[in-house]
C-alpha cells in the first residue's frame, strides 16, 4: 500500500504538466476544428480573451472592425472579402494546421468590452498575435498591427505581411475564385462583335481599302506626334499660362518646353502647309482652266509662305538667337 501511494504522489508532478500543457494544444485544435467548417472565426468578447491569451502555441490574426450600417466603415466593408478570401484560402491550403495560425473578426456590436480594453478609436484594425512559446516564440505578448493607411488594403500585401511575422511553417498561396459572370460577359461581348463584322463585312471592305481613308489618318497621326502630342503626355505640361502681364503664353520658352495649345498651333500650321503641299501636287494640275489654275497657284503659295513665316517666327518666340526669318512675320 505505501508503495502505491509513494508512485502515486510520484506521478502527481507529471500529471500537473501534462494538465498545465494540454489547454495550450487543445485550445488551438477547437478553433482550428472551428475553422475548418468557417473562416475567418466570428469572434466575441469571450472568444477573442481565451483565443489571444497567453501562453499561446499559435499565431492569431484578428481583425477589429464595424459592419453594421449605423457606423458607416467604408473601409471596413471594402476590406472585409479581401479578409474573408485570405482566411479561407490559408485554412483550405493548410487543413492539417501545420501552420498553426488562426484567422478572426471581431465586430464592434460582438465585441464592445474587448473594444474599449484596447482603446481602439477606428476600424479597421488587423492584429497579429504571434506565440508565446513554442518554436518561434516571442517573448513580448503585444501584438503586431498592420497599418491600413500606409499599407494597401488587399488580399495579397495581407498576406504578405502574415508571413514575414510567424514563424517557419507552410504559407498557402490566395486562391481566387473565378469570377464567371465577367467570362461570360467577355465571351458574349466577341461573339457580338465578330457577328457584326460579319454581318457588316460588305460595307467594311471599301472602307478599308480606301486610299484616302488610310492616307487622312496616317497624316493625321503624323502631324500629332510631331506637334508634340506624346511629349505633353508624358511630362504633363500645363495647357497655357499666364505672362505675368494679365496676358497669356500661348510658347513656352526654350526647345525643351512646350505648352498644350502651343503643340495644338503648331499642328494647326503643320496641317495647312500639309494641304497646301498636297493641293499643289495633286489638285492644281487637273484644273483645266489656264487662268484659274493659275490663281491657285498663287493663292496656295501664298498660303505656304505666310505659314512658314508665321512657323518661324514661333521658333523666335522660343529662342531669341533663331537666325531665320521670312517676310511678312
Amino acid at each position: 500500500m505505501k508503495l502505491l501511494q509513494a508512485l502515486t504522489w510520484s506521478l502527481l508532478p507529471l500529471a500537473a504538466l501534462a494538465a498545465k500543457k494540454s489547454p495550450k494544444v487543445e485550445r488551438f485544435r477547437k478553433f482550428h476544428e472551428r475553422a475548418l467548417s468557417s473562416s475567418p472565426l466570428k469572434l466575441d468578447d469571450r472568444d477573442y480573451e481565451t483565443l489571444t491569451n497567453a501562453p499561446r502555441n499559435y499565431s492569431v490574426a484578428v481583425l477589429l472592425t464595424a459592419m453594421e450600417p449605423q457606423y458607416g466603415c467604408q473601409p471596413c466593408r471594402e476590406f472585409r472579402p479581401e479578409w474573408d478570401l485570405l482566411s479561407t484560402s490559408w485554412v483550405k491550403g493548410d487543413k492539417a494546421g501545420e501552420s498553426r495560425m488562426i484567422f478572426g473578426t471581431l465586430d464592434f456590436a460582438d465585441g464592445k468590452e474587448s473594444f474599449q480594453k484596447m482603446h481602439v478609436q477606428s476600424v479597421p484594425v488587423l492584429l497579429l498575435f504571434q506565440p508565446t512559446s513554442g518554436p518561434g516564440a516571442k517573448p513580448n505578448a503585444q501584438p503586431l498591427k498592420y497599418e491600413f493607411g500606409s499599407s494597401p488594403s488587399e488580399a495579397g500585401a495581407v498576406h504578405g505581411w502574415i508571413s514575414r511575422n510567424i514563424p517557419d511553417g507552410p504559407r498557402p498561396p490566395i486562391v481566387r475564385p473565378v469570377n464567371y459572370t465577367r467570362f461570360v460577359f467577355i465571351t458574349t461581348m466577341i461573339l457580338g462583335l465578330l457577328s457584326i463584322i460579319r454581318v457588316a463585312w460588305p460595307v467594311l471592305v471599301p472602307i478599308i481599302q480606301n486610299r484616302n481613308i488610310w492616307a487622312a489618318v496616317t497624316l493625321i497621326s503624323i502631324l500629332m506626334f510631331t506637334s508634340g502630342h506624346m511629349f505633353n503626355h508624358i511630362r504633363k505640361v500645363p495647357y497655357v499660362v499666364g505672362d505675368g502681364s494679365g496676358g497669356i503664353s500661348y510658347f513656352a520658352g526654350g526647345y525643351s518646353n512646350q505648352f498644350g495649345l502651343e503643340s495644338q498651333i503648331v499642328a494647326a500650321m503643320y496641317g495647312v502647309l500639309s494641304f497646301a503641299t498636297i493641293s499643289l501636287a495633286l489638285k492644281v494640275p487637273r484644273i483645266e482652266d489656264p487662268h484659274k489654275q493659275q490663281i491657285a497657284i498663287w493663292v496656295w503659295s501664298g498660303i505656304m509662305l505666310g505659314m512658314y513665316s508665321f512657323l518661324l517666327s514661333s521658333f523666335r518666340i522660343k529662342n531669341g538667337g533663331y537666325p531665320f526669318w521670312l517676310p511678312p512675320f
